[in-house]
């Protein structure tokens, strides 16, 4: 390889790098003013998801493994900076279960579900986690007498962080942000 190869193979790198650094910064932003919104929701630690929103475009975007990477970042580093344990466990159940339903489902639906539909089916996983988390932490699981809630709030929610993840991806094609 000459050095001109090498030199175009670490500018690629490091942009990669950069992307997914904004990414995770941005999902730390995002859990951030979602904890400061006073959202009035009927079932207790129902939340938008904002951050999901840079979690689906990660998946849409990158490689699984460059997904993964910008989700527990993000849980790691917005629990450290703004959170506690329990906000970490939480938020690393959620966002794992989450990342891993929507990246099955694109991979085995292969486009024929849309990403409204990925979407409402990740935040219905991320609840799913949470609510296992809090079972597990309470030694409860009559808390998953909340399930039907918190099904019916993942699909207004599922598909706003939808429709502003598809938002974000058309943007981020349409500029070539990662030629």
């Amino acid at each position: 390889m000459n050095e001109n190869t090498n030199s175009k193979k670490t500018a690629s790198k490091t942009r990669m790098l950069v992307f997914i650094s904004v990414l995770v910064a941005q999902g730390m932003i995002l859990s951030f003013i979602e904890n400061m919104l006073p959202i009035p929701f009927i079932a207790p630690g129902a939340k938008l998801g904002l951050a999901n929103i840079v979690t689906l475009a990660a998946i849409y975007i990158l490689t699984f493994k460059q997904a993964s990477a910008v989700v527990l970042l993000r849980v790691i580093l917005t629990a450290a900076t703004f959170g506690s344990l329990s906000s970490f466990l939480y938020s690393l159940s959620g966002g794992v279960l989450s990342l891993l339903v929507m990246a099955a489902i694109l991979k085995v639906f292969k486009g024929e579900i849309s990403l409204m539909g990925v979407s409402v089916a990740g935040a219905v996983a991320h609840n799913m986690g949470q609510l296992f988390v809090a079972a597990i932490m309470i030694h409860n699981v009559l808390i998953f007498t909340y399930l039907p809630i918190l099904l019916i709030v993942a699909i207004p929610t599922g598909v706003f962080v939808g429709i502003v993840a598809k938002i974000l991806i058309d943007y981020l094609e349409r500029v070539n942000f990662l030629r």
